[in-house]
């Protein structure tokens, strides 16, 4: 068990944690409940009349899992695929249209049930597997058709080149749950996030970047092979299960649908995508390793966002300062070495009669919204030699949660700039590091009203 568990995850709601932070809010996911419950309602009964079959829906993915996660980046989007499935007994050529019909029949009444809601953004141009809706507050539901044999318990999928394609959500989503016992979904289901959340951060397309459901696969076939002691925190799981993960790859790099053994997920990267993701493991594995050996939670902490990013969080107590500070004494490097930032804030619209300008030593509010906020390190003649300076912003609060925009890297030197958007406490990290290991952190406490 490593010193930064306790910022991994914690049954306190109010408690700010890397699994917190990573997934959505009980608004937002009440949110897309109303949404998909709504548009699912409205395509059943209009899809009913509009072919004279029965339709049925399901929800798939990694809502379906209780994987999902929140966009990372203020540009992405919620995701949800809602299934809608045609029924009758018989093999997919037995019906009354083609698979590009049924799903045009789907396009149209997405494009009609549009016209009769606000939030409605745009529904996209036909996917070849899926058909899309755009909603306002970055959330889009993907709408994949089927045909069903309720009789024989089989499913085709409609693709936008008239074909019906082999795919059964379903049996992926009943092996999940046969696989990983209810005792230990919550963990497991965890685990999945942050090895997702770890694939978006750091891999990009093309080059060794998984797949959810391959991590999804890999996780519910390994994680029974941790002990006891493996599965008491969570950061001690996650290193397990990469462990784990480099020596299934390393043996076998062939990685199959457990529910359809023809199918080989892990053919979608390919060779050299395989050998990438070993490549990329074994250096998220050696942080883990690290982390987990880090002599105090700050140590830790810091070493995780090198994964995470602004999204894992930073200790932030005094007595969590002290302990970083006395763990340096017998350090070879250079003695501790203590941020002092000057913080000025200034309304970016005079308003006359009213405050407009603030200032503070390593603390910042409160301050109103639209205000330009500059951080300077003003003792860094005392910075020792080959020193660096990184500023991390971590935003906090139901309004940053709601726009999806918990934080990011601000940038290195001695300077940072930024802007006040949203109401609540939130924080600029400045951290002193020297060969690579910290020397130094000041957390700037920014509250916005």
């Amino acid at each position: 068990m490593g010193l930064a568990t306790s910022l991994f995850y914690s049954n306190s709601p109010d408690k700010q944690t890397l699994h917190r932070r990573i997934i959505p809010t009980n608004e937002q996911q009440e949110a897309q409940q109303q949404r998909w419950n709504d548009l699912a309602d409205y395509l059943k009964t209009e899809l009913r009349i509009k072919s004279n079959y029965s339709i049925y829906s399901w929800l798939q993915g990694s809502y379906k899992f209780a994987t999902q996660l929140r966009p990372l980046s203020i540009n992405d989007e919620f995701d949800i695929d809602l299934g809608i499935y045609f029924q009758w007994e018989g093999t997919p050529d037995k019906g009354n249209f083609s698979p590009l019909e049924f799903k045009n029949m789907v396009q149209q009444c997405m494009e009609i049930y549009a016209k009769t809601q606000d939030d409605i953004k745009q529904i996209a141009s036909p996917k070849m597997r899926c058909n899309r809706i755009h909603y306002e507050g970055n959330f889009h539901i993907d709408v994949p058709t089927y045909h069903l044999d309720n009789l024989h318990d089989t499913r085709a999928l409609a693709t936008e080149d008239n074909k019906w394609e082999d795919s059964d959500p379903k049996a992926i989503y009943v092996w999940f749950k046969t696989q990983v016992p209810e005792e230990i979904r919550p963990q497991v289901r965890r685990l999945i996030r942050y090895l997702k959340a770890w694939a978006i951060l750091n891999l990009e397309e093309g080059n060794g970047k998984p797949s959810a459901i391959l991590l999804t696969i890999l996780v519910a076939e390994l994680y029974p092979m941790l002990s006891e002691e493996q599965c008491s925190s969570d950061d001690e799981a996650l290193a397990t299960i990469l462990e784990l993960i480099l020596d299934r790859i390393k043996q076998n790099p062939t990685i199959r649908n457990p529910v359809d053994q023809n199918e080989i997920i892990s053919d979608r990267l390919g060779k050299n995508g395989m050998l990438a993701l070993q490549s990329h493991i074994e250096e998220f594995y050696s942080i883990a390793q690290k982390a987990l050996s880090a002599k105090t939670e700050f140590e830790a902490a810091d070493l995780w966002s090198k994964i995470y990013k602004h999204f894992f969080p930073l200790p932030e107590t005094r007595e969590q300062i002290a302990r970083f500070s006395e763990s340096r004494k017998d350090s070879l490097l250079a003695k501790v070495f203590t941020p002092r930032i000057y913080v000025t804030a200034e309304r970016k619209k005079y308003l006359p009669g009213k405050t407009n300008k603030w200032s503070k030593l390593n603390f910042i509010g409160p301050i109103p919204k639209n205000c330009s906020i500059t951080f300077k390190l003003i003792n860094s003649a005392e910075l020792p030699t080959h020193a660096t300076v990184e500023w991390t912003v971590r935003n906090e609060g139901s309004e940053a949660e709601m726009k999806n925009d918990l934080g990011h890297q601000a940038g290195k030197g001695l300077i940072a700039k930024e802007h006040s958007a949203y109401q609540g406490t939130h924080y600029m990290d400045c951290v002193v590091s020297q060969y690579g290991q910290i020397i130094g952190v000041t957390r700037v406490k920014v509250i916005v009203i």
